[in-house]
């Protein structure tokens, strides 16, 4: 499937379907679960945190990435962090170059979980996005992936909820998790 087709798809989709959300990642079409109420708590949370920590940054939740180490994927995160006019005009598909953190949190759904886990942190890091937020409600931690190589993640730091994690540089502040504990699963 080309980009051009996919993003005509996508479009479809989220026209036809409710707002049914398709992504494109490491080459699998993949529909990303709507989210239900303990995963809009823990987006909105995370706005909540930036605002009050970085309030010259935004955290969106509807901007799509072109992700990937040829630029052929399409993702969209539950939350991408960058300056507050970072997306004007991009459209729907933004180049990843200004983001400093995309965030996913964990839904119920088991295909959506292992491309949280393992397709897109490799996508992310090969768009050269310095740090990846993974919320697991599952396994009630936060995992924290920075250090950037070529195509992935030197560092994974694994935090249970409840504790206090770092997000380091180009952000440095550190996230109070214990909200976390009453969304999870």
């Amino acid at each position: 499937m080309s980009i051009e087709e996919f993003e005509e798809l996508a479009q479809a989709a989220h026209r036809i379907a409710n707002g049914l959300r398709l992504e494109f990642v490491e080459g699998k079409l993949s529909a990303k679960p709507l989210p239900n109420a303990n995963h809009g708590c823990i987006v909105a949370w995370l706005i909540r945190m930036f605002v009050l920590n970085r309030p010259e940054l935004w955290l969106s939740t509807a901007q799509g990435l072109v992700v990937g180490d040829d630029r052929t994927g399409r993702a969209r995160p539950d939350g991408v962090l960058a300056d507050a006019e970072a997306f004007v005009g991009q459209g729907k598909w933004a180049d990843a170059d200004p983001v400093l953190m995309v965030a996913e949190v964990t839904s119920h759904d088991e295909d959506a979980d292992r491309r949280s886990r393992t397709d897109k942190p490799r996508a992310y890091a090969t768009a050269g996005i310095p740090v990846y937020l993974l919320i697991d409600r599952a396994a009630r931690e936060v995992g924290v992936y920075s250090g950037l190589s070529a195509d992935r993640y030197q560092q994974v730091v694994t935090m249970p909820f409840g504790t206090e994690v770092l997000l380091p540089e180009p952000l440095g502040i550190t996230l109070d998790t214990e909200p976390l504990e009453q969304w999870a699963p």
